[in-house]
């Protein structure tokens, strides 16, 4: 936490792991968080406070997520400014698919046309009912380890703490065919944008459309009002290469691409911020 005198300026979700601080870890997102009258003249002795603190406890490194611009709710990139003068290393940089409903594109793809058709004619139905359970033990769980030998970020515990602490913030829309749940989405909603933090479906997601049934009513009809559909990263290993079909099943929606930027920084280079000002 930074204060400016006495009241609270700006804030920084980080952990440490091995004398590296990071913001964060466990988080999709990091970044130095501020307040909406916060002035450039402001932040930059307010970041290198920071950084100076950092290296007078031994933290030499700093590895910072930067908050991807869609979720700005005022423009805000003068961490971008910092981190150019501070001679930050960008470490890695993903790209996540968005559709910006000002600018909405028309859906142009048989595939997904004809998944919406399968879709109605095999009557499945969807419900926003939080049914995470469901989701994560019949679903989600078993896809991951069938695909990719892994497990889902959050546990099933996780992600009702995390829906109990934020029950405006995390809906569960799951898809179902005669009474049994076959595809679903986790969404994390924000004032401007609704981020899909988790997408998956069962084995005859291509033969019943639930996926595309599901994304177009999450667009059209549910998320409509967003500024921004955040569908979330195609990337894998670490940045370094992208999930095509998942990117192409995206962008067929109009998704287009954004990047989400990750800087190393050194924490002792706070000095290169003493002579910003002329």
């Amino acid at each position: 936490m930074v204060y400016k005198e006495e009241s609270l300026f700006a804030l920084l979700p980080a952990n440490l792991h091995d004398g590296v601080l990071h913001s964060h870890q466990g988080l999709s997102y990091g970044g130095f968080l501020l307040l909406n009258n916060a002035k450039f003249n402001e932040v930059l002795p307010a970041f290198k406070t920071l950084l100076a603190y950092l290296d007078s406890s031994g933290i030499k490194t700093f590895n910072i997520k930067l908050l991807p611009k869609i979720y700005h709710t005022l423009p805000s990139d003068e961490i971008d400014y910092l981190i150019f003068k501070l001679k930050a290393q960008i470490t890695r940089r993903d790209i996540s698919s968005v559709i910006d409903n000002n600018h909405k594109l028309i859906l142009e793809s048989s595939n997904r046309k004809r998944g919406i058709k399968k879709g109605l004619k095999n009557n499945l139905h969807i419900e926003a009912n939080n049914d995470f359970e469901g989701f994560w033990n019949e679903i989600l769980i078993p896809n991951l380890q069938e695909t990719h030998r892994t497990s889902p970020v959050h546990s099933l515990d996780e992600i009702i703490h995390l829906w109990k602490s934020f029950p405006k913030h995390i809906k569960q829309y799951n898809v179902y065919h005669s009474n049994k749940i076959v595809a679903g989405a986790t969404v994390f909603e924000t004032d401007l944008v609704a981020h899909i933090q988790y997408i998956s479906a069962n084995g005859n997601k291509q033969i019943l459309g639930s996926l595309d049934y599901l994304f177009d009513h999450l667009i059209n009809k549910e998320f409509k009002e967003k500024r921004y559909f955040d569908f979330g990263i195609s990337n894998e290993n670490k940045g370094e290469q992208i999930n095509e079909g998942l990117q192409s099943w995206k962008e067929s929606f109009g998704g287009r691409s954004i990047v989400h930027d990750f800087y190393q920084i050194q924490t002792a280079n706070h000095i290169f911020l003493n002579e910003v000002f002329l």
